[in-house]
C-alpha cells in the first residue's frame, strides 16, 4: 500500500492506493462503491489482467483515504485526476462499481467498465415516502436526534463532511453525464440487484452510445462471482482496440 497527497481547493487529501503488475505498460483504473474501499475491488481483479497495471484507490473519505470535505461526485473525479496526475499516469480503463462509475464516467477513459453503476433516479418505495415525510414531521427533535432514527446503516457513524457528501451524491442524476461518454463501455449488472435495479443497467447501456450491456447472476456485489467472466469480456474487446 502507497499513500500520495494531493492538494485541490487548497485541502490536502491523502490518497491510499495500491499498484498491481506495476511494470505493465496500459492501466486499469478501478474504484470502489460507496461505504466500500479498493479491498474489495483488487479481492476481485488483482488476479486476473495480468498484462495490464492496475491501480486499486481508496477514494476520498474511504478506506485509508482522508477527507475533511464536503464533495461532490464532480469534485470526486477531479481528484482522482490530479492523483493519476502526480502519477503521471493516463488510464486505458476506468472500472468502477455502483458510486464509483459514476467517478469513473467522468474521466472520459478509451475503455469504462461499469459494474451496476449508480447514476439513475429510481422511483422511492412506499416505506422510504412514509419515512421521509416522518422526517419532515419530526425536525423539530433537531438533526442529530433524526439522524440517529432514519438514517441507513452505511451512513451511521459518519463525520459531518463525508454525510453532507452522501446526501449530494445519493440521488444524483447522472443521465447526461453518461450520454455525453465517448468511452467504449461494457456494463455489467446484477440481476438480483436492488441498491441499483436492472432497468437502470439497461438505461445507462442505451445512454452511452458505444456500449455493451451485460445482465449477471448475483446482487450489487455479483461481480465477486463473475470477475473471470468480466475481465475476460474486457480482454477481447482491448485486443480488439
Amino acid at each position: 500500500m502507497a499513500v500520495k497527497e494531493i492538494i485541490y481547493k487548497e485541502q490536502p487529501f491523502k490518497l491510499s492506493y495500491e499498484m498491481v503488475n506495476p511494470r505493465a505498460k496500459d492501466t486499469i483504473l478501478v474504484l470502489h462503491g460507496w461505504g466500500s474501499n479498493k479491498e474489495i475491488m483488487k479481492q476481485a481483479f488483482s488476479k486476473e489482467l495480468l498484462d495490464y497495471k492496475h491501480i486499486y484507490l481508496d477514494m476520498p473519505g474511504f478506506g485509508a483515504s482522508t477527507n475533511e470535505m464536503i464533495l461532490t461526485t464532480k469534485d470526486y473525479a477531479q481528484i482522482v485526476m490530479l492523483f493519476l496526475e502526480t502519477l503521471n499516469i493516463e488510464p486505458l480503463v476506468a472500472m468502477g462499481h455502483s458510486f464509483g462509475g459514476k467517478v469513473a464516467t467522468l474521466l472520459n477513459t478509451e475503455y469504462l467498465v461499469l459494474l451496476s453503476s449508480a447514476g439513475i433516479v429510481t422511483e422511492k418505495s412506499w416505506s422510504i415516502k412514509v419515512k421521509i415525510a416522518t422526517f419532515k414531521l419530526l425536525r423539530p427533535l433537531g438533526f442529530k436526534r433524526i439522524r440517529e432514527l432514519f438514517v441507513a446503516p452505511d451512513v451511521q457513524g459518519m463525520s459531518h463532511e463525508m454525510y453532507e457528501t452522501f446526501k449530494n451524491v445519493v440521488d444524483e442524476d447522472f443521465e447526461e453525464e453518461f450520454a455525453k461518454s465517448k468511452s467504449k463501455a461494457l456494463c455489467f449488472w446484477g440481476i438480483d440487484d436492488t441498491a441499483t435495479p436492472l432497468y437502470t443497467g439497461k438505461r445507462i447501456s442505451k445512454l452511452i452510445e458505444d456500449s455493451k450491456f451485460y445482465p449477471l447472476e448475483g446482487d450489487h456485489f455479483f461481480f465477486l462471482k463473475h470477475a473471470i467472466f468480466i475481465t475476460h469480456e474486457l480482454e477481447k474487446v482491448l485486443k480488439k482496440g
